[in-house]
Formats: C-alpha cells, sequence, structure tokens
C-alpha cells in the first residue's frame, strides 16, 4: 500500500493505467515466447511483438496529435512501460524505446520539417524503427567510444563530419553499437562540423534508413539481449537535405545532452524491470524447493530471506531513483532545463545505481537456484546476460559516475 501511494504521487492516474496494459501485454505476448527470443535467428518473433506494441499505439505516441501521435513527451510516462516490457526481454525494451528516442529532439524544438517527413511514416499502422546512433570505432590517438557520450569533451572526438554542400548536408563517416543499426528506417547521427567548434561544431542529423551511401557490417554476436540488434554504419558520402538538422550550431549539443540524459533514465527503468522479472522468478523458485535437515522452503531459511530482503531493497530503490529523476525532467521549470549538469547528473545516479542493483540481483537469484538458476529453461540466466550491457552502454559505469560528480564540483576532463 505504501509503494502504490508514493507512486500516485509522482505518476499521473493515465501513467498508472498504461503501465498496467503493457504488463498485461508483457504477460500475455512476451512471457510464453522469451525461451524463444535468443533463437529468432529472423527477428520473426521480435517483430510481432514490436508489431503490437505499434498497434497499442506505443510507436507513435511521441509525435504530436496532427501526425496520429498522442503527443506524450513525459520521462515518467515513458519509463513505466519500458520497466514493464524489460520484465519480459530487456532486448525487447530497448529495441522499443530505441524506435523513438530519436526523434525526441525534434519533437523538443518542434523541427516541422523532419516531424513533417518522419512522422506519416511512424505514425501509421506498419512497424517502423528508428535509431539514434552516436558511438564511433577508437583510433591510435584516442577518441571514439565513450568519449562521444562523455560530455565533459564537448564533441571534439567526433569523427563523423557533417559538411554543407549547398542545400544538402554530405556525411561521411562510422558508426558502431546502436541499436536498430542496420534496420531502422530513420537514424539520427550524431555528428560534427569541425571538431575544433567543441559544443558548436555538434550536429544532430536525420537520414532516412534508404539514404544514398549508408551501409552496415554484419550483427554483433552477443551474451545477451538477442532483440537488439547493433551493427557498424558506414556512411559514404551521404546526402540529406539541410533542414535536417536539428537546429544549428549550440542547440544541437543542448539537446544531444538532453537526450543523453533521458536515455539513462530510461536504461535505469529497463535495469528495474529486468532484476524485477529475476527477483519474482526466485522468489517462486524459493517458495516451492524445500532444503535442509528439517525440510522447509528455501526462502525460510534467514539466510536466503536476508538475499531475498537485499534484492528487494535494491529494486524498491532504484525504481524510486528512476521515477524521482523522471519527475524531475519532467518539471524543468523547478528543476533545471533538460539538458542541464544537474538533469544528467540525476538521471546518472538512477541508471548507475539501478544497473548495479540489475547485475546484484540477477547474481543472487542464480546463487539461490544453484544449477537451476544457470540452465535457460528457469530464465535467470537470460536476465543475467541481459542486464549487464545496461550498465556498460551510454558511456559505461565509470562516466556515468563522472557525470554525477558533474554536478557538485568542477570535475576536469
Amino acid at each position: 500500500m505504501y509503494r502504490h501511494k508514493i507512486l500516485e504521487a509522482i505518476c499521473k492516474e493515465e501513467d498508472l493505467a498504461l503501465r498496467d496494459l503493457t504488463r498485461d501485454f508483457v504477460n500475455e505476448e512476451i512471457m510464453p515466447v522469451r525461451q524463444q527470443i535468443d533463437d529468432d535467428k529472423d527477428h520473426e518473433i521480435i517483430r510481432n511483438i514490436l508489431q503490437g506494441l505499434t498497434n497499442m499505439g506505443f510507436m507513435r505516441a511521441i509525435f504530436p496529435e496532427k501526425y496520429g501521435g498522442s503527443d506524450i513527451n513525459s520521462a515518467v510516462t515513458m519509463c513505466l512501460p519500458l520497466e514493464e516490457i524489460a520484465r519480459g526481454d530487456s532486448g525487447i525494451a530497448v529495441a522499443f524505446a530505441c524506435c523513438s528516442w530519436p526523434f525526441m529532439p525534434a519533437v523538443w524544438v518542434k523541427n516541422e520539417v523532419v516531424l513533417d517527413y518522419f512522422g506519416p511514416i511512424f505514425c501509421g499502422d506498419d512497424l517502423k524503427i528508428g535509431c539514434f546512433n552516436m558511438t564511433e570505432p577508437g583510433g591510435p590517438s584516442g577518441g571514439g567510444g565513450c568519449d562521444i557520450e562523455n560530455l565533459g569533451i564537448q564533441g571534439r572526438k567526433i569523427a563523423t563530419r557533417a559538411v554543407l554542400d549547398g542545400n544538402q548536408w554530405v556525411l561521411n563517416g562510422q558508426k558502431i553499437w546502436a541499436t536498430n543499426s542496420g534496420i531502422a528506417d530513420a537514424y539520427l547521427m550524431v555528428c560534427t562540423t569541425d571538431p575544433g567548434l567543441g559544443n558548436d561544431g555538434i550536429a544532430l542529423i536525420y537520414v532516412p534508413g534508404d539514404a544514398e551511401g549508408l551501409s552496415f557490417g554484419k550483427f554483433e554476436k552477443k551474451a545477451g539481449m538477442a532483440a537488439d540488434r547493433n551493427t557498424t554504419t558506414y556512411l559514404d558520402n551521404v546526402r540529406v537535405p539541410k533542414e535536417f538538422r536539428l537546429v544549428g550550431p549550440g542547440e544541437d549539443a543542448r539537446y544531444f545532452h538532453a537526450n543523453i540524459t533521458l536515455g539513462r533514465l530510461v536504461s535505469a527503468a529497463m535495469s528495474v524491470g529486468n532484476a524485477q522479472g529475476a527477483f519474482e522468478t526466485v522468489l517462486d523458485f524459493t517458495g516451492d524447493r524445500a532444503v535442509g535437515k528439517v525440510a522447509k522452503p528455501i526462502r525460510d531459511h534467514s539466510i536466503c530471506a536476508g538475499m531475498l530482503a537485499d534484492m528487494a531493497i535494491g529494486i524498491e530503490t532504484a525504481r524510486l531513483a528512476y521515477l524521482s529523476g523522471g519527475y524531475r525532467f519532467d518539471h524543468p521549470e523547478e528543476y533545471g532545463a533538460i539538458h542541464s549538469i544537474e538533469q544528467l547528473s540525476t538521471a546518472s545516479i538512477a541508471k548507475v545505481y539501478a544497473a548495479d542493483v540489475a547485475v546484484t540481483v540477477t547474481n543472487r537469484a542464480m546463487e539461490l537456484m544453484g544449477s537451476y538458476g544457470y540452465v535457460r529453461d528457469c530464465d535467470v540466466e537470460k536476465y543475467w546476460r541481459d542486464c549487464k550491457i545496461i550498465q556498460l552502454w551510454e558511456g559505461g559505469a565509470q562516466l556515468g559516475r563522472f557525470d554525477v560528480c558533474r554536478a557538485y564540483y568542477d570535475l576536469p576532463l
């Protein structure tokens, strides 16, 4: 009851209704097939699930109503369904989230050219996939990797170049690791017009998925997150209208920062969902299986009860952390602009903490289940494999900690 009242204080009634609707979808459409997702080589099951979310109106939700969307741009509203989807499958959650993520900056700045072009496409009845493509490979002299997401470096390590040629941007470079890369219908590319300009050189440019000069490498083979497809993206003289740039010098950097902040909040929500799924699984297992000289359920032994308590404490506090961060993001008039250092710090606290909780919870769940936790039929090993990458993406756990500190003191680069 206490937890329910806390949610009511932070969330709107329609947010909780949307969460419950998503929970029903996950229980009916994801849970029965989640054991098959890792072996879904053609991604038929995955696309069917994403199409189901499209049918429910999720994919078009962030777009303005004139395109058929719902004008939803609240971080809290976005995070609650993502937690539920990740409870079923984290890879589905991130693939789903990244369909909309690239368009958040266009919605924030009201870029009518971009929204007029992509809005009708992404607000239709058929599944359309988006990709926010920022990370780059590193070189002998550094750069790439988490340097792209390190806002303290101010875009000086971005290698993908955007050159204005008449009324078109010409893009050249290479990107890696982006969710939905290689299969997306639209990309938001993080580029630079001149790395020497720092933040003023950062350019966010939209690219249709069928643009000439856009090509891809092989899909990465990963420990988990099978529904999250990643590949190298190559840009070879890719041309798009100059209006497909988000805004212009300085402003693009601000909304790049805001999108990273939002990404950390939804990453925290997905971590909580992953941990919640593992916790529910181990709670059932330890209640059904009896051990000991005087046989009693595993969870009735004091050492095991203590472990379960620590797992519950982590999940509940991580959930409140991302909801608090989401509430702050939704109220910039009180807590600072969405691209501010303060907002980034709060979101980073939620992401770092929740990702650590998910890794700890899945490890403890496996310990409580013994060998059963390590086999695919019992689900925990999938939660265990899937959650680790959340801790690593968006610059990694240590960059996240740097960004926490930036709100408290002037941290050197």
